[in-house]
């Protein structure tokens, strides 16, 4: 009975670890990410592009590593459950749509910055991912939080100088009516939109 008993937790043991080991690193796969719409952004063909031309371009790119349903999810909190599906991702759709309308409004602080990778903490399925943006004596700390869904390791927030993006978002949206949702982000979306091209 011993020698069974033995048999299974050496199976179990063996199992867990060929698990572990097969499962994909949050590091390596967001490194050549982030460097992929580093090169994005300073590419010439973007930067003379239309304002809703480079909103879809970057929103498409940078969704292959963020998940924006799991990100609106936890900017809304528990109202969230009671949006149908279907204005479940309509609200993630106008969210992906405003974080991309305050990331290029951003850009020029950042595109040029060298993009070092710190050390990343795994626990489970779940990963927090440290970079430093660097230029000369100026650096700034992103760290990225992410968790694995299938192969794949997506960002469900940024913390960016220890100010997280979600909690940030949270507190706009915090106590506004469920039927009020979707209107005060098309509104607050439209508002970014017309900021931004006032800057071109």
């Amino acid at each position: 009975m011993q020698a069974i008993l033995r048999f299974f937790l050496i199976f179990f043991l063996f199992f867990c670890a060929g698990q572990a080991a097969a499962a994909p690193n949050p590091t390596e796969q967001l490194k050549p990410f982030i460097n992929k719409v580093a090169a994005q952004l300073r590419d010439p063909s973007f930067k003379n592009d239309t304002v809703d031309n480079r909103i879809e371009r970057i929103v498409s790119l940078v969704s292959q590593h963020f998940d924006f349903l799991e990100m609106s999810k936890r900017v809304v909190g528990r109202p969230w459950q009671q949006l149908p599906p279907a204005q479940q991702k309509k609200f993630a759709n106008l969210f992906s749509q405003l974080l991309g309308y305050s990331y290029i409004n951003k850009v020029d602080a950042y595109v040029e910055m060298k993009i070092e990778f710190g050390k990343e903490r795994l626990a489970g399925d779940r990963a927090e991912v440290k970079t430093m943006f660097v230029e000369g004596n100026k650096s700034i700390p992103v760290s990225y939080i992410m968790m694995l869904k299938g192969d794949t390791w997506m960002a469900y927030d940024m913390v960016v100088e220890s100010i997280s993006l979600v909690r940030n978002y949270m507190e706009q949206f915090k106590g506004i009516p469920q039927d009020q949702l979707i209107p005060r982000l098309e509104k607050t979306v439209q508002e970014e939109k017309l900021k931004t091209e006032k800057k071109e």
